[in-house]
């Protein structure tokens, strides 16, 4: 029976809905090897969600997604960093100061276009307190605005949306120097929302592999098989390792299962085994 890995997950801790430890419990249930908790802008359900994997016999990954500056939108995965690196809790400072602004716009924004909502409304689904778009977007949905979670992004916080914000604290340079200072893996995740045709994307990422970028999310939730297909291609070109993950979010993006994604895409565990020997080499190499 294949292993099957999940490299893009979230929790209360950021934008999804369950604790850390229920995120793992769940991917135990679902039949998941491993999983990475990548939660926006913070570490801080990573120990809690590593401790439930030893319980449940999930490996988990310690890892971090970051929003970083961009004419469209640019994610950074992190993999394998130090969650108590004194370089990450001073980034995160600013960062966490960032994201407050960038919900006060997002708010603004949407009570602009004729919506009744508050970041204390986000806040009262927010356990940890850091929220995002997701909140947002719950909250439009559960007010009768929209239809679903999905809807709200589409047609209101997604790049070019009335209610997008672009603001952001970290540039996509600092950030894969900020993971590697940490001891990880940079990865650019959900390729097809930096909305870049083909060769463009590729000149991105050339960019950024200058900056010391390792590889590209190769697995996605909504990629259909010809993306998937060409976005390996890409970074095999380019000499990126390849990860994947669903962007699990539970009920605050309920269209997405945690391991599934379109086509019942599927990441296998030799793609964490990949990243494994990536992260070797590179840092055998220093």
């Amino acid at each position: 029976m294949e292993r099957l890995i999940d490299l893009h997950t979230h929790s209360n801790k950021s934008d999804g809905s369950m604790f850390p430890r229920e995120v793992v419990r769940h991917a135990a249930e679902c039949g998941l090897t491993a999983i990475a908790l990548s939660d926006h802008d913070t570490v801080d359900g990573v120990k809690e969600a590593m401790d439930e994997g030893k319980k449940v016999g999930v490996e988990v990954v310690p890892a971090i997604e970051f929003s970083v500056q961009s004419e469209t939108e640019t994610h950074i995965l992190g993999y394998y960093l130090d969650v108590d690196h004194p370089a990450l809790a001073k980034a995160m400072e600013e960062v966490v100061a960032i994201r407050r602004v960038r919900n006060e716009k997002t708010c603004a924004a949407l009570n602009k276009l004729g919506f009744d909502v508050t970041i204390d409304e986000a806040l009262a689904i927010a356990p940890s307190g850091m929220i995002g778009r997701a909140h947002f977007a719950r909250i439009l949905m559960d007010k009768g605005y929209t239809s679903s979670v999905k809807e709200g992004f589409e047609k209101y916080m997604s790049v070019g949306k009335p209610a997008y914000c672009e603001v952001q604290c970290m540039t996509a340079k600092g950030a894969i120097e900020l993971i590697h200072e940490c001891g990880g893996l940079s990865y650019v995740a959900h390729l097809h929302l930096i909305k870049l045709d083909d060769d463009k994307l590729e000149e991105r990422l050339k960019e950024f592999i200058g900056y010391g970028l390792n590889g590209v999310e190769g697995y996605y939730t909504d990629y259909t098989p010809e993306m998937q297909a060409r976005y390996q291609a890409m970074a095999k070109r380019l000499g990126l390792g390849i990860s994947g993950g669903t962007d699990f979010h539970a009920k605050m993006k309920p269209h997405i299962s945690i391991g599934r994604g379109l086509g019942n895409m599927a990441i296998p565990y030799t793609v964490l085994e990949g990243i494994k020997e990536l992260r070797r080499k590179v840092f055998e190499e220093e």
